[in-house]
């Protein structure tokens, strides 16, 4: 293989590191999310 180039393997476990940043990061938006809904339900009420 020539130098500078990643394995398959190499390519698949950068591929999971990003969608785990990802997952992290839309979790953390839907927290956000859930807590200003909450906040707004409870000034309703």
């Amino acid at each position: 293989m020539r130098p500078g180039r990643l394995s398959f393997e190499e390519l698949v476990d950068q591929n999971k590191q990003e969608l785990l940043k990802d997952e992290q990061a839309i979790e953390k938006i839907e927290k956000q999310i859930d807590e200003k809904h909450t906040k707004k339900q409870s000034k309703v009420q």
